[in-house]
């Protein structure tokens, strides 16, 4: 087994705020950043990502002023280096505010872009809270029912008990969907996940209405969240504003 294919001791989510007067330039950095990021000294992945508000996945949905990278390192020393990279400091440049999420893979299945970004965790005790990913590249053909699916389950989430924040994340506007949500604990998301009645109805059709082709979801224990969580949308645990751990 390759290192590539092994599980990764970190992963981190940066997520950062820009005014709006910056967005030409947060497209252009869109643009020649990700081969960058997945050339840094110690990435094995890495992904450039637009975020949205996470009620919808269309081009509606998207918010042009907060923006993330999602990277997977071969060693945790090789993430703190992140900040002192070209793409680092060129976000750190154009943002506002960011805030950095720490993750440790706890379960991961499917694929991102042909790979297992996150190996094959053996999935372990998890205490306090953890973040879920989705990410599913659509078929075109299939899109518009999916959409229409959307609206429920988005609604269900937003009051789900438990949650700490949630956004659509997606590689472009269209056809690249995904969303991250946080949670307080294994047990809510859990909750939601498999308990929930729209949310279950959308697994459900997922076989039979084949909206998907390409699909992953994985589960994280977050082991940090240093920062502006305000970024995240955060909405409990104390003051939202906050940095510090999680």
């Amino acid at each position: 087994m390759s290192k590539r294919d092994t599980v990764p001791e970190l992963v981190t989510l940066h997520v950062w705020r820009i005014p709006r007067t910056a967005l030409p330039r947060a497209l252009a950095r869109m643009a020649l950043d990700p081969h960058r990021l997945r050339a840094l000294p110690g990435v094995r992945f890495g992904k450039l990502l637009g975020t949205g508000t996470g009620a919808g996945f269309g081009p509606g949905d998207a918010d042009p002023t907060r923006w993330a990278a999602l990277t997977v390192w071969d060693s945790p020393a090789a993430a703190t280096r992140f900040a002192d990279s070209s793409v680092g400091r060129a976000w750190s440049g154009l943002a506002r505010t960011g805030v950095r999420l720490d993750l440790r893979p706890l379960t991961s299945r499917g694929e991102w872009s042909r790979r297992r970004p996150f190996g094959d965790p053996a999935g372990g005790p998890a205490t306090g809270p953890v973040l879920a990913l989705t990410r599913a590249r659509l078929r075109p053909a299939r899109a518009l029912t999916f959409w229409r699916a959307v609206p429920p389950v988005a609604a269900a989430l937003h009051a789900a008990p438990g949650l700490l924040a949630r956004f659509g994340v997606g590689e472009a506007p269209l056809g690249w969907q995904g969303t991250v949500s946080v949670w307080r604990d294994p047990a809510d998301l859990v909750a939601f996940a498999y308990r929930h009645p729209e949310h279950r109805a959308a697994i459900t059709r997922t076989p039979t209405e084949r909206w998907y082709a390409e699909e992953l979801f994985a589960r994280f224990e977050v082991r940090d969240v240093i920062g502006d969580r305000t970024v995240l949308g955060w909405v409990a645990d104390g003051d939202p504003a906050k940095g510090g751990r999680a």
